[in-house]
């Protein structure tokens, strides 16, 4: 069963690396398309905000495809959306083939999640969802130090095809292997939306909003608050953050995924206010990144386990809230990121990540509390 899981982990691979290279092609973008660090940084904002609002929309739209088909569908249009961006000439156009791609990546992952959560026993769904939600982590820690290195040495647009070339990979794999799988789900919008008048729903979307939010506030814009090499930086963050998903899904299982989600804020958050001593000198910049991407990806399958956990009625609905709700904080670690470092430099934009992470980390401890009769879960969502 585990091998019909790994193509879909694939797809993540592309999609993330296509999402978060951006932050390491920060120089050669702005420098080819004659505009600022925090213009170009605007690119993975508005990727992620036509992720956050096309997501639940696109799966109304898709509700009766299988899920193998919708897959297929989703890679296509994220691979068209990439060429399309590598051919752009203007930042105009750049930003809509963002656009594109960004619909491609609202599609699949979150029907990659659904799909591993339907074939998978639910004792072991945590390291299912891990496994597959592993393929974004290892994009930060082989995909985007590549395509930061390709886009330094060839040009940013190279880096686009890369991209463009790991989601074909995706697409082959996922049609010779991924089974045809067909989950009950709504197809009008407003069932769709129905979750967000649940008060546990939203608790979770507000975590992952919060958290996502002082993540990316400082990743979007690390090569503006590191003064070190970028690619050895990101490689020991995104190696970090396998070691975590990994350690997160095999750990929500064994003791629940209240104690990974709060343990992976509160100890995120610490790392966010070390940036200053982890631009000390290199040796301390990769043990800094590694630790912060290893403890921050704790919480990847304890937050979509709490998910299902909330909605298991409604899996692939919630999961896709999930995924609206990461991109949305992405949206606002871009936006509000890019406006304090041109207002403030990189000390604000530490602060307001810190800030992010200190928000996430109360608002979950006044939200999510345990409850008395699931001592190994140890939750209740709300």
């Amino acid at each position: 069963m585990t091998s019909r899981l790994y193509p879909l982990a694939a797809g993540n691979f592309a999609v993330g690396t296509g999402m978060f290279v951006t932050a390491g092609l920060l120089p050669p973008i702005s420098k080819d398309l004659g505009i600022s660090s925090s213009a170009a940084g605007q690119l993975m904002t508005v990727f992620a905000l036509a992720y956050a609002l096309l997501s639940p929309v696109l799966a109304a739209l898709t509700a009766r495809l299988s899920r193998r088909t919708l897959l297929l569908v989703a890679l296509g249009v994220f691979v068209l959306g990439n060429v399309l961006t590598a051919l752009a000439p203007t930042y105009p156009l750049v930003m809509a083939t963002r656009v594109v791609a960004a619909a491609g990546a609202a599609m699949f992952t979150p029907t990659a999640s659904g799909v591993a959560n339907a074939l998978t026993e639910p004792e072991r769904r945590g390291r299912a969802l891990a496994l597959v939600m592993g393929g974004m982590t290892v994009a930060n820690a082989i995909g985007v130090p590549l395509g930061t290195w390709l886009g330094s040495v060839s040009g940013w647009r190279s880096t686009l095809w890369l991209v463009a070339g790991l989601g074909v990979v995706g697409f082959a794999w996922v049609a010779t292997v991924v089974p045809d799988v067909r989950i009950p789900t709504s197809g009008r919008l407003r069932e769709r939306l129905a979750p967000l008048g649940d008060r546990q729903v939203l608790a979770v979307l507000v975590t992952q909003l919060l958290m996502f939010a002082a993540a990316f506030t400082a990743y979007t814009y690390i090569g503006s608050l590191i003064d070190l090499p970028l690619p050895a930086v990101l490689w020991a963050w995104g190696i970090g953050g396998i070691v975590g998903n990994q350690l997160g899904g095999r750990f929500t299982d064994l003791y629940g995924p209240r104690r990974m989600v709060l343990l992976a804020l509160g100890a995120s958050t610490v790392f966010l206010a070390l940036i200053p001593v982890a631009n000390l000198a290199l040796p301390v910049a990769l043990v800094w990144a590694f630790l912060w991407g290893a403890l921050g990806w704790l919480v990847a399958p304890a937050q979509q386990f709490r998910t299902v956990s909330v909605v298991p009625g409604n899996v692939p609905i919630g999961l896709g809230l999930l995924s609206s709700a990461q991109y949305v904080g992405l949206f606002l670690a871009g936006l509000a990121g890019g406006a304090t470092l041109d207002w403030y430099g990189r000390t604000g934009v530490i602060v307001l990540a810190t800030a992010f992470g200190l928000v996430a980390l109360l608002f979950t401890l006044a939200t999510y509390r345990p409850a008395a009769l699931s001592p190994k879960e140890g939750v209740s969502v709300g």
